[in-house]
């Protein structure tokens, strides 16, 4: 079995489903992929320590978003579990917990619509204990045996995210902040700088208006730390912004 690459993805809201560019970019990147034994999701959706996993059976889905139109409320992704992933999660990490109630939030299961149609790959996702960079990195080190597993792990967050900051319309061109910091994390990332996205407070430029809160940046950290041991190509799958956000999204090997 080929080792699985590692991706980071910027995963948009629930109306990714009615942008017809953006679901075209994720459904044709998935079918570049190699086929995954399943898929270990790292949502910026999920804080919680100490490192927990979530259901091992097919469960409903987390709605966690209000004020949207009723039918985001009614998308289906029935997934099935995957219990031996969980089993090896806990092996690989000391102290992981089972929330065996938890199914999958829109930072899963929202790209795995587009990239995974038929749901017929085991998905299990994971929480972030912490948003501290090093932390993650260490954590996503300590997954990396999973991808000579078939596993396909993903960190699902936003390339920028600051909701207050939105531009006028999708196709709106992007603010300064949001594209200066976008081309520093793209350069950061392909040119394999590690000490400075894990200290991009201080080296990015606009990084408290890209991210006032990290917890969308902070899933790139535990991919990062994945690929670290064996680092292979990292480039930019796809890039753009949507309102204003740069949607750009990555893969390690």
């Amino acid at each position: 079995m080929s080792r699985m690459p590692v991706l980071y993805l910027s995963h948009g809201a629930p109306p990714l489903a009615d942008d017809a560019v953006w679901t075209a970019e994720l459904a044709r990147w998935s079918a570049e992929l190699p086929r995954p034994e399943a898929i270990l999701m790292v949502s910026a959706h999920w804080e919680e320590a100490p490192l927990t996993v979530s259901a091992t059976r097919t469960l409903p889905l987390v709605y966690d978003f209000w004020g949207f139109p009723e039918h985001y409320y009614r998308v289906r992704y029935e997934a099935p579990g995957a219990p031996g992933l969980a089993e090896d999660v806990e092996k690989l990490v000391p102290g992981v917990r089972r929330d065996e109630e938890r199914g999958l939030d829109h930072g899963a299961y929202v790209p795995l619509v587009e990239m995974f149609p038929e749901a017929d790959v085991p998905v299990l996702q994971m929480s972030m204990p912490s948003l501290e960079p090093e932390r993650l990195f260490e954590v996503g080190r300590s997954l990396a045996p999973l991808r000579d597993q078939g596993v396909l792990i993903v960190g699902s967050g936003f390339t920028t995210h600051n909701l207050r900051e939105l531009a006028p319309g999708a196709d709106a061109a992007p603010p300064a902040w949001s594209a200066e910091f976008d081309d520093w994390t793209d350069r950061a990332v392909r040119g394999g700088d590690i000490d400075a996205l894990l200290d991009f407070r201080a080296k990015a430029p606009a990084a408290r208006v890209a991210h006032p809160r990290a917890e969308h940046f902070a899933p790139l950290f535990v991919a990062l730390g994945a690929d670290a041991d064996t680092p292979a190509e990292r480039r930019a799958v796809i890039d753009g912004y949507w309102f204003g956000l740069a949607k750009r999204s990555f893969q390690f090997g």
